[in-house]
């Protein structure tokens, strides 16, 4: 059952008292529980279907965001193949990083260990309830979840449901824990000091920010994708035609999901080729006026716009894209760098050199070259799963898995040895 805001000290205490626990859990028992709440999620399908209704009738199905709430039967079953296979990967706990034995006798070893406590703040997307939980289990972390009040029956049903998964195994259900969809509820988890280790926020750059502005517990930055590609000089006609089309259309949602095109000024004769196929899915192009005068002819005239700066460094998360011309390579670097959330950018080139470059030079959690940016995903890296993307520098850097989400200490061994 969901918290009162008057309750959440108490409610931290008790997580990170289950946290506790946690690091003394057998793998064993941990797999077995995830292989339980696969089934139980399959055969609470109808139940999960049902909350995610109520959250889909306060949304308009034109919103973006829709695709992202919404549950379907093939969706809770890929939810549950995902719980199977974060089951099946190694534990990332008790591993040796680093050992040596010192010239005085001490036996000196760097081992891997949970983070703690781990705090998700995160928007419209209820899977991420599952996802959290399974890698949170796997890597002896305890998590408590703030999801956006546009979920807030979906996540409340799952949660629900792990809970009772978990209680079954003996096992204190605190280890997982969903505050109240206020604003309350995220300025108390902000400022948990002493009971949450870090906070991880998933969503749209406005919620990342103020996340960050506000936090004084750390926080991992993640999830706003300003995503750049560059069709070079030498890029290939056919490959930059389907990698544009992929990475702006399959899910335009993501934080993967491309919004800015920069073009060589030399291939704008090739530009209405590498976006035609975006008009059957009535992608809005907001054109320089170089770009504007290449697609005026061709592209349809409702879906094509002058673009104004506000357009470049914007993360439309919508059937939405800016296209910009450059005079060369540096002009491309340079714009990124200018503009870039620093998520994914991508390189279509042909020129061995101009990819090296690129690579290179641009500062970025995932730069990829002649492949589309919808890659950026913790499963498709063969990570099995991810929390985020991260887009920092500290800790950790792109898709985070179950090594992302441990830290480590020095266990020293000895026998009486004091220092001079």
């Amino acid at each position: 059952m969901m918290i009162s805001d008057s309750t959440l000290t108490e409610t931290f205490k008790s997580v990170q008292q289950a946290s506790r626990s946690l690091v003394l859990m057998e793998d064993v028992v941990i797999n077995a529980l995830l292989k339980s709440l696969a089934k139980a999620t399959i055969d609470a399908t109808e139940s999960l279907l049902e909350a995610n209704k109520e959250d889909l009738e306060r949304m308009p199905a034109s919103d973006p965001k829709y695709d992202r709430l919404q549950l379907t039967e093939d969706r809770i079953k890929a939810i549950a193949n995902d719980l199977l296979n974060v089951a099946k990967l190694p534990s990332p706990l008790n591993k040796i990083l680093e050992e040596r034995t010192l010239p005085n006798g001490l036996q000196i070893k760097k081992q891997s260990v949970p983070l703690g406590v781990i705090g998700i703040i995160y928007e419209s997307r209820p899977n991420v309830t599952f996802d959290v939980f399974s890698l949170c289990l796997k890597s002896g972390n305890s998590c408590i979840l703030k999801g956006g009040s546009d979920a807030a029956f979906s996540n409340k049903a799952i949660v629900d449901l792990i809970k009772q998964v978990v209680r079954s195994y003996g096992l204190n259900e605190y280890i997982i824990e969903l505050l109240p969809a206020t604003r309350e509820a995220t300025s108390e988890l902000l400022n948990a000091v002493g009971f949450v280790d870090v906070i991880i926020p998933r969503g749209s750059q406005s919620l990342i920010t103020f996340v960050r502005q506000n936090a004084r517990v750390p926080v991992i930055e993640t999830g706003a994708g300003i995503v750049h590609a560059y069709f070079d000089e030498d890029g290939d006609i056919q490959k930059g035609k389907a990698i544009i089309f992929n990475s702006k259309t399959r899910r335009v949602s993501v934080c993967n999901s491309l919004d800015c095109l920069l073009i060589h000024k030399q291939r704008l004769h090739d530009l209405p080729g590498l976006v035609m196929p975006m008009a059957d899915k009535n992608v809005v192009i907001y054109a320089d006026e170089k770009s504007y005068d290449s697609l005026v002819p061709i592209y349809p005239s409702h879906l094509l716009e002058h673009a104004s700066e506000e357009h470049f460094g914007t993360e439309f998360l919508d059937y939405k894209m800016a296209v910009k011309t450059v005079d060369d390579i540096n002009a491309a670097i340079h714009h990124i760098a200018e503009n870039s959330s620093k998520h994914s950018e991508t390189i279509i080139s042909e020129n061995e050199a101009h990819i090296t470059r690129f690579t290179k030079a641009v500062d970025a959690a995932v730069v990829y070259s002649n492949v589309s940016t919808a890659f950026t995903d913790g499963a498709q890296f063969g990570l099995g799963a991810e929390i985020g993307i991260s887009t920092q520098k500290l800790h950790a850097r792109g898709p985070m898995a179950l090594n992302e989400i441990t830290s480590y200490k020095w266990i020293v061994r000895g026998d009486g040895q004091v220092r001079g």
